[in-house]
């Protein structure tokens, strides 16, 4: 099968519809399919490459200089549609997947129509992303939402079909839709993320001290609310001794550096910037329980790696985290925002080793059924349905 996958955000950017978008390209090559995957390229200008054995077709691009590594594709249909033609043209695919519903989709998708080829679709959008950060009137935020999503569904409608990586994430699209939209996880290779791997590099790396650690592994964006478990983590100190690392980078580094400095717990938290992908594992590997205080998860690809390492999860109970964590079986649930509730569930965690143990161990049991096998399988399957004649 010849598949080509769009999209508006791919590496090196740091998020989860990239690592999604790069994780399923790999591993359809590695299955025997021919791939091509058309986003942002690397320069001013259209390139072609091959990134292992995955075509890349890179629609010209711009600097986001405030963001580090991220690239801006200007919504230019003229330039847009030109690289999606000849990506089409020279790569022919049997199907194309695109991801959401921005410029480098809606192009790639208007070019695939004309032609006749099949087009599926997964959603890794919602409105809260980019409202978070605005501060409006919740009337003015409530309008957006709508406008957004009507807009998300004009485009995704005009594909064979589309999923999304949780049930949750299916529900908040089927009325925009008005038709049902199933859920394939984005999947987590369980080879690679496993209770084996070797601590010792991540340790090393990052000179963690030998305590249990709590880990948090993304971009330090607002909607992330790390500062809530600072706040929680300041609070707890007194009744559990745990160091806290914050993994990745983003616009709110600073803020929450300075933060854990004005609660007094700067020596207990390690800001580790950007992790290689080649340290990832490892990290997991280092750390005692994992926390996500977001409240715009779709699925969490971060929280799935840490439950394949046999790790407990402590998240936030919002959107569809509470798919990956059950309350109480292999992690903890708190109310977004409430840094008091999430104190309280720190200490319980490292209070226990036995409970932690126990719930690394249901981790592994839930996370089996997101083994990326499945994911393969599961779109493969969902290529050949949007294959058959219409």
């Amino acid at each position: 099968m010849r598949v080509l996958i769009a999209s508006d955000t791919y590496h090196p950017h740091v998020n989860g519809a990239s690592y999604f978008t790069q994780r399923l390209a790999h591993a359809l090559a590695e299955a025997g399919h021919e791939v091509a995957v058309v986003a942002p390229g690397p320069s001013l200008s259209p390139t072609y490459t091959m990134h292992g054995r995955v075509h890349f077709y890179g629609v010209r691009s711009f600097p986001v200089f405030i963001v580090p590594k991220f690239r801006f594709v200007m919504p230019l249909i003229s330039a847009i549609s030109q690289r999606a033609a000849s990506a089409i043209r020279e790569f022919k695919p049997d199907v194309v997947h695109i991801q959401m519903h921005f410029p480098i989709s809606r192009m790639v998708l208007r070019e695939a129509a004309r032609r006749g080829i099949p087009v599926v679709a997964t959603n890794h959008f919602m409105p809260e992303n980019l409202t978070h950060y605005l501060h409006l009137p919740d009337f003015i935020t409530h309008q957006i939402h709508t406008w957004a999503w009507q807009d998300a569904a004009r485009v995704l409608s005009k594909t064979r079909g589309v999923s999304a990586p949780t049930r949750t994430a299916g529900v908040m699209l089927e009325p925009w839709l008005k038709a049902e939209v199933p859920a394939i996880s984005n999947g987590i290779d369980l080879k690679r993320f496993n209770p084996q791997n070797d601590p010792a590099p991540a340790k090393a790396q990052y000179a963690l001290p030998d305590k249990p650690t709590l880990l948090f592994v993304g971009r330090l964006d607002k909607e992330k609310n790390i500062d809530v478990v600072l706040r929680a983590a300041a609070l707890a100190k007194e009744r559990a001794d745990f160091h806290f690392v914050v993994a990745g980078h983003g616009a709110e580094q600073n803020k929450l550096q300075r933060l854990a400095r004005e609660l007094g717990i700067e020596d207990r938290v390690t800001f580790t910037g950007f992790v290689p992908d080649g340290l990832l594992a490892s990290l997991y590997a280092a750390a005692d329980c994992f926390v996500n205080a977001g409240i715009a998860e779709l699925q969490c690809i971060v929280a799935m790696e840490a439950m394949a390492t046999g790790l407990p999860i402590i998240g936030a109970r919002a959107v569809a985290l509470p798919e990956l964590i059950h309350h109480e079986e292999n992690g903890f649930l708190f109310k977004p925002g409430d840094h008091k509730e999430l104190a309280g569930r720190l200490i319980e965690m490292f209070s226990d080793g036995a409970m932690r143990e126990r719930m690394g161990q249901e981790s592994l049991k839930i996370i089996a059924g997101h083994d990326l096998s499945l994911t393969l399988e599961a779109f493969e399957d969902f290529y050949r349905k949007a294959m058959l004649p219409a």
